[in-house]
């Protein structure tokens, strides 16, 4: 690590693609199950399937990606050629994801759904280019400035997730409500909207890729046999992989079902979808420097932990759906604050372990697999991920219940419950069985 790279500078440089990652993902995150099953009337278990294939996909790939990035050095280094390829090809996807009724003449159910199948895989695929991404973490910055490099990758991702949250809450809602009425419509501000979250996540990478240095190249040729080989016997790594997997099937069900609850269950009017979507961003944004302080005085398994219990106890909430409460709006805040709050201590402990691991591997090998430490976990990972898509799906097409007014399927408010005792079996897993603080420990 050369010391001009772990400068402030460097910091900022390096979390600019995060303002265009956060646009992509958390639309494709809360929009896609939205757009596809309420707004195209697609069914919900065929949509959650599919999502299912898309998280397989971007197990293989990141772990392939992860592995290839370690593997060959060039003079650009070998992060930067893996991130120039595939951040065009990912912009396309996003593209032909959100917008199927621009490129399509054919909007049958069975067109949609292999339009959905296709670019989604490709979507994922291209996301892989996040592994080479954050392994170029552990190869440009310390362990005790990781928290800080976190706090301002996250602060560029809420940038992008306060812009994704106005776009989420207003424009896509008002874009789906029309497409279900018309599936050919095209809402001027959708279409304009999604070309210039296209740019931005592409000028974001580009820049980062002109601007950052390269890394020095490793002190021993990369050997894949030995490289697997030293990862299995890291039985840390393993478990905190899996703790990720299990804690994922919580997340990746919440993220997806989050528009839906507040579209169906809430039954939320523009203008509150324009508040929910200001509470999303300060949720998340606002608690961030706690999270921080929390990691930083009383290590990140602490904070994980306490994480875990905060999450549980505020999904717990969304049973209130069955009930047609008097101040429906007022509750639909705290409720969304809550997750918030959750949701931005997760993507803050988790975007610092894998490199913290890495780098103790190194320790002991002398050698670098950063890219391996990133992309090995995406196989546990995404298949808890596709396992949550079709957990969603499935729960989703539950049978309709009727509160006040308003129809909708049992599983748009037991979700909740679900979710809690995930992230409680993953809090129970993870104070017996890992370590998040252990060069600390090693130190003492």
């Amino acid at each position: 690590m050369m010391k001009s790279q772990n400068s402030e500078k460097y910091m900022y440089i390096f979390s600019i693609p995060r303002i265009g990652s956060a646009l992509f993902l958390g639309i494709v995150g809360l929009g896609l199950q939205a757009l596809y099953f309420v707004g195209f009337g697609l069914d919900p278990l065929w949509v959650g399937g599919i999502q299912a294939i898309g998280y397989v996909s971007i197990a293989i790939s990141q772990f392939f990606f992860g592995w290839i990035s370690d593997k060959f050095y060039t003079r650009l280094g070998r992060r930067k050629p893996w991130i120039i390829l595939l951040t065009p090809l990912e912009m396309l996807a996003f593209v032909c994801l959100l917008m199927p009724q621009f490129f399509l003449e054919d909007l049958s159910e069975s067109t949609l759904l292999m339009w959905l199948l296709v670019w989604n895989v490709l979507f994922q695929i291209c996301y892989a280019g996040s592994t080479p991404y954050g392994a170029w973490m552990a190869e440009l910055f310390k362990e005790n400035q990781r928290p800080k490099l976190s706090q301002i990758m996250n602060t560029f991702s809420f940038l992008g997730n306060g812009v994704m949250s106005v776009f989420s809450m207003i424009v896509l809602t008002n874009a789906i409500a029309q497409i279900e009425n018309d599936p050919r419509v095209l809402p001027p501000l959708y279409l304009w909207s999604v070309i210039v979250f296209g740019l931005v996540f592409f000028v974001g990478y580009y820049l980062t890729v002109l601007l950052m240095p390269v890394e020095p190249p490793p002190k021993i040729p990369p050997n894949l046999k030995q490289n697997l080989h030293d990862i299995f016997k890291h039985k840390n790594f393993w478990l905190v992989s899996l703790m990720q997997g299990i804690a994922s099937l919580a997340w990746i069900i919440v993220v997806n079902v989050m528009l839906v609850y507040m579209s169906k269950v809430l039954q939320f009017s523009t203008t509150e979808y324009i508040i929910a979507g200001v509470t999303l961003v300060f949720g998340i944004f606002g608690f961030l420097y706690m999270w921080r302080k929390i990691i930083v005085n009383y290590g990140k398994k602490n904070g994980l932990l306490f994480l875990f219990l905060f999450a549980a106890a505020c999904l717990s909430f969304s049973l209130v759906g069955l009930f047609y409460i008097r101040y429906r709006f007022l509750f639909g805040i705290l409720f969304i604050l809550g997750i918030a709050v959750s949701l931005g201590g997760w993507y803050m402990v988790s975007s610092i372990w894998y490199a913290d691991l890495a780098e103790d591997d190194t320790r002991r090998s002398e050698q670098m697999k950063a890219g391996l430490y990133v992309g090995f976990p995406s196989i546990p990972l995404n298949l808890f991920q596709a396992l949550g898509s079709l957990l969603l799906g499935a729960l989703l097409k539950l049978d309709e219940i009727s509160v006040g007014p308003n129809n909708f399927s049992l599983g748009m408010v037991i979700w909740g419950p679900i979710c809690s005792g995930i992230l409680l079996i993953a809090f129970f897993y993870s104070r017996k069985y890992i370590s998040l603080d252990f060069l600390k420990e090693k130190e003492k």
